[in-house]
């Protein structure tokens, strides 16, 4: 009987602790569904936080090309809007210097092709010892050596009055020539910004 008495002391001991066991086991919260989606696409909560703030704060190469474009439109507006009449002056020099280097390159492949000496229609011609200007009419007939072999047509000089090309009987360059002692060619312009001429020596 004693036995069986402490037996059941035993077991009325123990239930208390083992109910009190169960109430105290902690329970699990079901994660919220935004961050299951967040684990999902960036591997961790702190993953995805990162890769939005990322998204979010960049540029891609589109805008900054077009930030960019518009900065060098606006750029260019303030350059003519701040001195019009001397911008537009800088660009008509750019072309005499264009147009005058363009003059010598034909002379230049004129007298490559004929060991040096300068040919106009089968004949050798002297180059002027004084600045001439390149025209049909009473200077130095220049088109005739060098159109269309050499060059489609004689540029000319954007302002100057009664300067054209209509083709080689009809022109008038607005450019000088002349020839050095040692047989060097300048061909040259007036510039509207610089203070001595434009030129180009050969």
């Amino acid at each position: 009987m004693s036995v069986s008495y402490h037996c059941c002391m035993t077991n009325k001991n123990k239930s208390p602790k083992v109910a009190g066991a169960i109430k105290a086991r902690p329970t699990l919260q079901k994660p919220e569904l935004k961050d299951v989606n967040a684990l999902k696409e960036g591997g961790t909560k702190e993953g995805a936080a990162k890769k939005a703030s990322s998204k979010a704060g960049g540029f891609t190469l589109l805008e900054v090309l077009m930030v960019i474009g518009i900065l060098a439109i606006l750029a260019t507006i303030v350059l003519v809007a701040i001195n019009p009449a001397r911008q537009f002056k800088i660009a008509r020099d750019s072309q005499r210097t264009a147009n005058v280097t363009a003059i010598l390159n034909a002379v230049g492949q004129n007298m490559a092709d004929h060991s040096g000496a300068f040919v106009c229609e089968g004949q050798i011609t002297q180059f002027p010892e004084e600045a001439t200007n390149m025209t049909s009419d009473g200077g130095f007939d220049i088109a005739r050596c060098v159109v269309p072999d050499y060059i489609s047509a004689l540029p000319y000089d954007p302002i100057k009055d009664n300067a054209h090309y209509t083709d080689d009987t009809d022109y008038n360059t607005g450019y000088s020539l002349l020839a050095d002692a040692d047989g060097r060619v300048t061909v040259s312009a007036e510039g509207e910004l610089a203070t001595t001429s434009i030129s180009v020596k050969r």
